[in-house]
């Protein structure tokens, strides 16, 4: 059985969690300096899928779609290669 590169990077914690610490310590601090902010709703470890709720000044921004996928979807990408899309949330 092939062990997922999150878990080796993330001491063996799920994917979720994985997720979640790459948006409190690179993601979040980001948003938060423009007045915006980022919740994970969902990871689905299935197919990779990351479901989150952009807040703040984020949520209506018009720029939030290039933000969500050049910044956040690309991190996470770079960060946990099992992620394969960063879908936001209403």
């Amino acid at each position: 059985m092939k062990i997922p590169a999150f878990a080796l990077s993330f001491g063996g914690h799920a994917m979720k969690d994985a997720v979640e610490h790459i948006l409190s310590t690179e993601i979040r601090p980001m948003l938060e300096r423009d007045g915006g902010g980022i919740e994970l709703v969902d990871v689905d470890e299935t197919n990779g899928e990351v479901k989150v709720r952009l807040i703040g000044a984020c949520h209506g921004c018009p720029f939030a779609a290039v933000t969500l996928k050049t910044r956040v979807e690309n991190l996470l990408k770079e960060k946990i290669p099992e992620v394969t899309t960063v879908i936001a949330i209403d």
